[in-house]
């Protein structure tokens, strides 16, 4: 066996130690729990002893696992290119693919006139014989070609209103508009009718039940919550009696539905969730007030910030004991967070996008042909704002998309240019909101050190953060079935 030369020895000494000399790419970290979270521009989360952020820059790392799992992980790298850049560009390029893809959420807000009369309403609806606030044919027909020439290959066409079953021959004439034009496109088209459920004809329901079109509805909990809620002593009655009908029309898991936590609700989170369980749903969304129509007179929104995310984390956890013992339900907010946290992909939920989804994912057709970034933004529009309008049905799709005021919008919507947002470790994990930011501190950049939106999905995220490091055995095999 030939001897080992002084140098050859020197060599292989120096490379059992840590390469000093490693770059450090792009990352961010947060403290929680007495360890340090190292997030990356993937989304990828590592989670280290405290002080190793210190370590890595003053490159003092060892060389053991942990130096392996940064390096490996994109943290850090010996070269300054790292080899396997192209994986990295790959997964960059699908967590942002929705920027290509063109808004494929299409909003058809046909009317404002509604048969509830919600206290916290966002969509400022009028009373059910109110003028003027109706969706015109024309308008329909215009709205359904822009919607059309989305290079979206998939599409989603949203009837939303007001309550839009008011008016099933302007939903039977809006799918069949866009199946007619499908024809040539050759997109997939997904229908989805948001109704408090309370008005569904026999008609309308063979409409969707031909169409495959999903009913999304609203239960805020138990009889006596969703009733104070409504102002109406009946509505939960007939909601649930909706919701079955709609069931047996078009199939149990074409029906889903959300609620809304008013400050009522914030004291039952368990029975919210029991009332879910009783009416035959495995999955329930845990949705706060936003600051649009009747609900933004809300007094106190800290307050209601605050005791909101202490709701929802009670929520959650008895969420998580019911997972435990057997019952399946599914927490979405939360899952739509832990797909970015746990597997490589986005999670294509509009409000966690960066650049946001405002445009770029949706687009929203109010009921007079004006032509809105995002469904809040022509909430703000019945308030006398039109910032966030892009034009009109009767404008050309490229001027709405690209045009002057799609622009102006464009410079607010990236959290990686935001201070604040930046350099947040979560940022991957959150997403821009200039209509938000607008509507609740006076101009589309924000100010996050003051946002109660940032609070609280800072909270949350947090929040999930931390199950995951103190309660992983527990929490992670949960977790994993919420985003298989």
């Amino acid at each position: 066996m030939p001897r080992l030369s002084a140098a050859t020895i020197h060599s292989q000494l120096m490379m059992s130690r840590t390469d000093r000399n490693y770059h450090l790419l792009p990352f961010n970290f947060v403290r929680l729990c007495g360890r340090e979270v190292l997030v990356n521009e993937l989304g990828d989360m590592i989670v280290a002893p405290a002080g190793t952020v210190e370590r890595i820059v003053e490159r003092r790392m060892e060389d053991d696992g942990l130096y392996k799992s940064l390096m490996s992980n994109f943290f850090i790298s010996r070269e300054a290119i790292p080899p396997l850049s192209g994986l990295y560009a790959a997964r960059l390029h699908e967590r942002k693919s929705f920027i290509d893809a063109g808004p494929a959420l299409h909003i058809f807000v046909l009317t404002l006139r509604c048969n509830q009369n919600c206290r916290y309403c966002h969509a400022s609806s009028r009373v059910i014989d109110s003028p003027d606030c109706t969706m015109s044919v024309t308008v329909l027909d215009q709205a359904v070609a822009l919607m059309m020439q989305s290079p979206s290959r998939e599409i989603t066409m949203e009837f939303q209103g007001g309550e839009p079953s008011l008016l099933p021959e302007l939903i039977r004439h809006a799918i069949l508009r866009a199946d007619e034009l499908n024809r040539r496109a050759c997109k997939t088209i997904h229908y989805v009718l948001c109704t408090n459920c309370v008005n569904l004809s026999p008609g309308l329901l063979e409409l969707c039940a031909e169409y495959g079109v999903v009913i999304s509805t609203s239960l805020d909990g138990p009889w006596w919550l969703h009733n104070a809620n409504r102002g109406t002593c009946d509505s939960h009655a007939r909601v649930v009696a909706g919701i079955e009908k709609a069931r047996a029309a078009v199939g149990h898991d074409k029906v889903s539905a959300l609620m809304t936590a008013s400050r009522l609700s914030l004291d039952y989170p368990r029975e919210i969730v029991d009332e879910y369980l009783c009416r035959g749903f495995n999955s329930i969304f845990l949705r706060a007030l936003n600051p649009y129509g009747l609900a933004a007179d809300n007094a106190d929104w800290a307050d209601y910030t605050d005791r909101f995310v202490e709701f929802y984390k009670q929520a959650l956890e008895y969420i998580i004991e019911l997972n435990r013992r057997g019952i399946f339900i599914v927490e979405e907010f939360a899952s739509i967070v832990l797909k970015k946290i746990l597997t490589p992909g986005g999670s294509g939920f509009v409000d966690l996008q960066s650049p946001s989804g405002i445009i770029n994912s949706v687009l929203a057709y109010n009921y007079d042909g004006g032509v809105y970034c995002s469904d809040e933004s022509r909430m703000l529009a019945e308030r006398g704002d039109d910032y966030f309008r892009l034009g009109c049905t009767a404008d050309g799709y490229e001027s709405i998309v690209y045009g002057p005021r799609a622009k102006k919008i464009a410079q607010t919507w990236a959290a990686e240019a935001l201070a604040g947002c930046s350099d947040c470790a979560l940022r991957p994990y959150c997403g821009a909101d200039p209509v938000r930011a607008y509507s609740t501190q006076g101009n589309a950049y924000g100010h996050r050190p003051t946002s109660l939106q940032c609070r609280k999905h800072k909270a949350i995220i947090e929040h999930l953060i931390s199950l995951i490091i103190e309660r992983a055995d527990e929490v992670l095999p949960i977790f994993s079935s919420w985003t298989a």
